[in-house]
Order: C-alpha cells, then sequence, then structure tokens
C-alpha cells in the first residue's frame, strides 16, 4: 500500500472513531501521537475516550502490518488479522458512523433542495 493510501485509511478510521465516540462516549480527551509508515511521520490529533483510543490503535496497527500492496477491504481480506472480537467492535464504529454521515449528507442535499 502506498502513502497515501495509508494516509486516507488512518484518516478515514479517525473521522469514523470520533463521530462514534463523540456521540457515545463522555470522557473524550485529546491526544496527539505519531504514525511511521514507509518512512513518513503522520501526526495525528485524536479526541477519544480511552478505549476507543485503545481501540482504533489496535486498527492502526494491523494497518501499518498490512502485506498487501493493494490493500483489500478487511471484510474481503483472504488473511484477515483482526482478531474477532476486535473484528467487531470496529464493525461497529465503521457501521454507525457510515449511516450517520450518510443521513447528514441525505439532510443536507434536501434542505439545499428548498433554499
Amino acid at each position: 500500500m502506498n502513502t497515501e493510501k495509508f494516509e486516507i485509511e488512518i484518516n478515514t478510521l479517525k473521522k469514523f472513531y470520533e463521530l462514534y465516540c463523540k456521540d457515545k462516549h463522555k470522557d473524550l480527551e485529546e491526544k496527539s501521537f505519531e504514525l511511521i509508515y514507509k518512512d513518513k511521520i503522520f501526526s495525528i490529533k485524536l479526541n477519544l475516550c480511552e478505549n476507543c483510543f485503545k481501540n482504533i490503535n489496535y486498527s492502526f496497527e494491523k494497518l501499518q502490518a498490512c502485506p498487501h500492496e493493494i490493500k483489500p477491504r478487511c471484510r474481503k481480506c483472504p488473511n484477515p488479522c483482526y482478531e474477532k472480537e476486535n473484528w467487531k467492535e470496529t464493525a461497529r464504529v465503521m457501521k454507525y458512523s457510515a449511516i450517520k454521515l450518510s443521513l447528514g449528507k441525505i439532510k443536507s442535499r434536501v434542505i439545499n433542495l428548498f433554499n
């Protein structure tokens, strides 16, 4: 996977986890850290609770270790690297956030029709 694809993947995880955590949890903390991928450093600021921070770190570790040059969607990966419980938690976060983001786009389109 190239560094541009890696950056897209980490930004997607960041957006989805922050939306989920903001809606579901109260004890959010701002945390900053760096990820290194193929000699490039990515600085990341997150606003998450401790549990969501632990889960997104797990996802980042798996993403950094992904052996595929062209990364498949994790759901369709022939050799999944997530442990089953972690996969279920990440899938729950992704599903919730994707639905919420989609509904927000539909709402803004409807509002724009009447303006």
